[in-house]
C-alpha cells in the first residue's frame, strides 16, 4: 500500500514558478514509476509527465515540454515537479500517480492557480 501527499500548490501570477512535491509512504517507492497529471474545472483529468523508476527517463505532455521538469527522490520518497514560466492554463488540480502494474495510486491533489 502506498499513500501519496501533494503540496507546494497555491496562486501564482504568470510567468512565476512553483514546485509540487509529493512524498509517498511505503518501502517500495522506488519500484513505481511516477507521474503528475492535472484536471481543470469541467475538463478531464490529463497527462502531465512522468519518470521511470530510476530517473533514467522521464516523458512531458506537449503543453508543459520546456517549462516543467519532473524528479525524483527514491532515498526520501519525494516526487518533485517543478513548473517555470506558468500560464493562466496551467490552472488545475494537480495530482501524483504511483503505478506498478496492475496497482495504481493517486494523492489528493494540490491546487494550481495562475493568474494573468
Amino acid at each position: 500500500q502506498v499513500q501519496l501527499v501533494e503540496s507546494g500548490g497555491g496562486l501564482v501570477q504568470a510567468g512565476g514558478s512553483l514546485r509540487l512535491s509529493c512524498a509517498a509512504s511505503g518501502r517500495t517507492f522506488s519500484t513505481y514509476t511516477l507521474g503528475w497529471f492535472r484536471q481543470a474545472p469541467g475538463k478531464e483529468r490529463e497527462f502531465v509527465a512522468t519518470i521511470s523508476r530510476s530517473s533514467g527517463d522521464t516523458g512531458y505532455a506537449d503543453a508543459v515540454k520546456g517549462r516543467f521538469t519532473i524528479s525524483r527522490d527514491n532515498a526520501k520518497n519525494l516526487v518533485y515537479l517543478q513548473m517555470n514560466s506558468l500560464k493562466p492554463e496551467d490552472t488545475a488540480v494537480y495530482y501524483c500517480r504511483a503505478v506498478s502494474w496492475p496497482t495504481v495510486y493517486w494523492g489528493q491533489g494540490t491546487q494550481v492557480t495562475v493568474s494573468s
